[in-house]
């Protein structure tokens, strides 16, 4: 796989992980994966899998009707039996269980991607005439409740981009290792503050992808569709420090193209970078990830700006609903600045 991209390698590694999982599902099941690949990406329909194979491994050990039934031979006859309550029932029970002796719980949001990967089966079966009604129309969604957004204000941004360059909030053993990677780390952190790149995004990233022509980066959105990002001149400049370091690393067969590579010269991961972020991070009262960095950069630019529109652009919303949503109490913050901004009399 060295000549494809790192989204290329994501997605044949969800195709197999998904084959996986729908082999333990009945046929039917595979028969709607590939009614939604066209307008699904691979990581959420290997998520979907997931939640299904979830509800039919509760189903199988705990429901009337299909407990101790093989899963795979499960027939849509046999789902007919299954009510609104079943689906109530099995959502109660993610909230907390136990399994392989370790502990497990589900907030409302997850609970909601599980009745919706549940309900997008169901409505597939009962659209194609495999089941003769929907029960899971009649359960109600889980509440979402929401969540004030956590960012990081100018002053804390500051901090924590001199922390990243100068280790100096870091600990005595952190400080021995922080001269090898500062460079890295200083260029990736400051391209996400400065453009609100998602951290898969981020670690996808090529050599090849950044124009320093046009000041821009090449990014693979979610639904893997291309689009160019523009950066400013402090991640210019820490890129192409950056980039002086990168010549000089022999990367592992396969990730020589990779923008940010980790200590074992390979691609970066997600998980490496969100390790990263928590390392320097400076305000302990907020726990800042790399999407609280995608916040921190989307308030600044709503707030220098006024132009929702452009903040869903940049960031990458196909609807400028999610980010109205996000931001909309900024609104606030823009009225307390424009109070001052009619003059009734003019002044002596």
């Amino acid at each position: 796989m060295e000549n494809k991209t790192y989204h290329q390698q994501q997605d044949i590694k969800n195709t197999l992980l998904l084959r996986e999982v729908l082999a333990e599902l009945p046929p039917y099941v595979k028969s709607y994966f590939r009614g939604i690949e066209n307008r699904t990406s691979t990581s959420t329909r290997l998520g979907y899998a997931r939640d299904i194979l979830s509800f039919f491994e509760y189903m199988h050990e705990y429901n009337p009707s299909l407990k101790g039934k093989e899963i795979r031979s499960i027939t849509c006859g046999t789902l007919e039996q299954l009510y609104a309550v079943d689906f109530e029932e099995y959502l109660d029970y993610m909230k907390y269980y136990k399994k392989d002796g370790r502990e497990y719980t589900n907030s409302e949001r997850a609970l909601k991607r599980k009745l919706v990967a549940i309900r997008g089966l169901f409505s597939y079966l009962f659209k194609n005439d495999q089941i003769s009604s929907n029960p899971t129309e009649k359960v109600d969604m889980p509440k979402i409740r929401e969540k004030a957004i956590i960012r990081m204000d100018a002053k804390e941004t500051a901090e924590f981009l001199d922390n990243v360059e100068y280790g100096n909030q870091l600990t005595t053993s952190q400080q021995k290792r922080h001269e090898k990677n500062k460079d890295r780390d200083l260029a990736l952190l400051t391209l996400m503050l400065g453009t609100g790149i998602r951290v898969s995004e981020c670690v996808g990233l090529d050599i090849n992808d950044v124009d320093f022509d046009n000041d821009r980066i090449k990014v693979t959105r979610k639904g893997g569709y291309e689009s160019f990002v523009y950066f400013g001149e402090e991640a210019r400049e820490a890129l192409l420090t950056y980039l002086e370091e990168r010549k000089k690393v022999v990367a592992k067969e396969g990730h020589e193209n990779a923008l940010f590579l980790s200590n074992q010269n390979r691609r970066i991961t997600v998980r490496s970078v969100e390790l990263l972020v928590k390392k320097y991070n400076i305000t302990p009262m907020k726990k800042i990830t790399p999407h609280k960095l995608r916040s921190t950069y989307g308030t600044a630019l709503y707030q220098e700006t006024d132009d929702i529109y452009l903040v869903a652009d940049v960031l990458g919303h196909k609807d400028v609903n999610t980010t109205i949503k996000h931001y909309a109490e900024l609104d606030d913050y823009r009225k307390r600045n424009a109070r001052n901004k009619v003059q009734l009399r003019e002044k002596p």
